[in-house]
Order: C-alpha cells, then structure tokens, then sequence
C-alpha cells in the first residue's frame, strides 16, 4: 500500500471524530453515531483506494453504519480491505465520557478478518506477552505469565475489563491474583491499544466484546508488535451459520494475530474524540478546532501521533480543510 495513505486515512477519521463531538453528552448516541458516520463515508469518497468494507458497525442496536461489502474510496489506486467504526462508544459520547474514538484499519484486500457482528473472547498485551497468553487458562496464570516475562510483580499490571455481569468471573480472578483492574462502560478498541503502548498505565485487555472491534484492536496490536489471542463466541445458530459463512471454520478455533490480521501490511488509524489513555480528545477554540490522531503501519513499525488545528471556516468557504497541523514521533 501507498505510504501516503495514512495521512489520507487521518483526514477520514478526523472528519468523523469532530462530527460526533458536535452533539457529545447531550444523551443522543444515534445521533451522535450517524454524524460520524456520514462525515467518513464523506470523507472516504475522496481517498484513493479501491476499497470495500469488511467490517462495518452497528449491526447489533439496528444503529446507522457503514455497511459490510460497501464500496468506498474514488474507485483509484490499491484494493483494500476497510474495517471501520465511525464512533466506537456511542454511549461514551451520548454521556460525555472519556474514551470514545472514531476508527479504521486498512489493508490489502484478503488481509483482514471477516468477522461477523458477534461476541469474541479476548486477551492483549504488550510485545512482552508475545507466545506467553493461553485463551484457556485461569486469568491468573496469565497475570503470572506476563508479570515473569515483563520482569515485574502481578501487583504491578494493570487489566481493562467491560464492566459487564458476564465478566463477575474474570474480574474475581484478577482480584485473587492480584492484579489492578481497571472497569469500563464501553469501547474496548481503545484499551487494547493502550495495553501496547509503554507508560499508558494498561498492561491487558480482557474479556468478551465485539469481534468487529476485534479485528480493529488486531491491526493496531500487529502494528505494535503486542500479542493478542481471541475467539469467537456465537450465542446461537444463526450467529454460528453466520460466521462459518464468512469463513470462520471451525467456529471455536483459536485466533491468533495472524488470523486476525494476515500478512505483513496493515495501517490503523484513530482520532479521540473524548480524552483517552493516550490520546486527548476534539477541542474548540474561537479560531479552530483540535484533534489528536495516532496512525501506525506494521510494514515499518511506524507509529506516528498527529495533532491538528482545523480551520472550519475555511472549509466552509472553499470547501476544503488546509490544516495547520504538527506531527510527534
């Protein structure tokens, strides 16, 4: 893929994160869902890529989306597989809390999981818990594992879980081993980030969430060099014929970051929309409009954090945003 086009992919999600911050807390997720939404299939019309969706959002709460096998891009340079979420958190947003980030992960087309619109079974870390994790495992054998190859004590890790009735299990366990938790309403894409990246104070993800959000979390994970194991978990027979039908097989078979993401070529992209574990979130001043990006390649290892200063009222007028924007390694 074009090295270019990870600059083109930040302008999308930029586009998306400030339409979504226009209606934050104001108790609206639809729509604050739909702003995003239309403001980055917008925004993609422009990019030059031949692209197609494989992971769209919003198939679950009937919520508007970018659709699974949607055409996206000026019809130009490579085709690409597309995983997006316009607004990952539509609830952080509708309450004003931290978190929410509009998303998308590109690659080569084939590279990507078709992954369907069900629950995963999940587990990330850093690059230290590479070849240590086991899906099935205790919780706590984990924690030891990762406390041993990161050279600390289990007291020192800290977990992001999803704060669900289905995690009371799990979140027991971490307590027993005792490791830190951290417990979240929504959005996991983020803390699976997080969990990669040194000094952002989370050192796993785990838990159930979306399998779409999955497929994002890989590609920045890959990019990161971290490790993450999955599985999918259907919840009846209509969701088990769905994922064998996208290619799943068998359905229980364990994912590994090379299932999720397959090759060596994939850019992941997010914009905060509300402030994040590493990222702060869509600001208004009288002259402009501030976003703060992270945009990362596996192919080179890059990873690069945008800051932006948007001129709107020049948009308006000329129909384009030249943004006055610096980028820090």
């Amino acid at each position: 893929m074009d090295r270019e086009l990870a600059l083109e992919m930040v302008r999308v999600t930029e586009a998306a994160a400030i339409a979504a911050s226009r209606v934050m807390g104001r108790g609206d997720k639809i729509a604050a869902d739909q702003a995003a939404v239309d403001a980055m299939r917008s925004a993609l019309r422009t990019v030059a890529i031949q692209g197609r969706v494989v992971i769209g959002e919003g198939e679950l709460d009937e919520a508007p989306m970018l659709f699974i096998g949607e055409q996206v891009g000026n019809g130009d340079g490579d085709p690409v597989d597309v995983a997006v979420d316009p607004l990952e958190g539509t609830n952080l947003v509708a309450k004003g809390m931290n978190g929410a980030i509009a998303v998308m992960a590109i690659g080569p087309a084939g590279s990507l999981l078709h992954a369907p619109d069900m629950y995963m079974d999940k587990l990330v870390t850093g690059a230290a818990g590479r070849g240590v994790l086991d899906l099935d495992a205790p919780i706590g054998d984990n924690l030891r594992a990762l406390a041993h190859a990161s050279g600390r004590s289990v007291s020192d890790l800290t977990v992001v879980v999803l704060d669900r009735d289905r995690h009371r299990e799990l979140i027991a366990g971490i307590r027993d081993a005792g490791a830190r938790i951290k417990l979240i309403t929504d959005g996991d894409v983020t803390p699976a980030v997080a969990a990669c990246l040194e000094g952002s104070g989370v050192d796993m993800l785990a838990g159930s969430g979306g399998a779409p959000e999955g497929v994002l979390a890989a590609a920045a994970v890959k990019c990161l060099e971290g490790e993450m194991v999955a599985r999918l978990l259907p919840e009846d027979d209509a969701q088990r014929e769905r994922a064998e039908a996208m290619g799943v097989r068998p359905i229980d078979r364990l994912l590994h970051l090379d299932d999720l993401i397959r090759g060596d070529d994939v850019l992941f992209v997010a914009t905060a929309i509300t402030d994040g574990d590493f990222l702060h979130g869509v600001r208004y001043t009288k002259d402009a409009t501030r976003t703060e990006s992270v945009v990362m390649r596996s192919l080179t290892g890059t990873v690069r954090f945008v800051e932006a200063e948007h001129r709107l009222e020049k948009k308006r007028r000329f129909g384009r945003t030249p943004d006055a924007g610096r980028m820090r390694a």
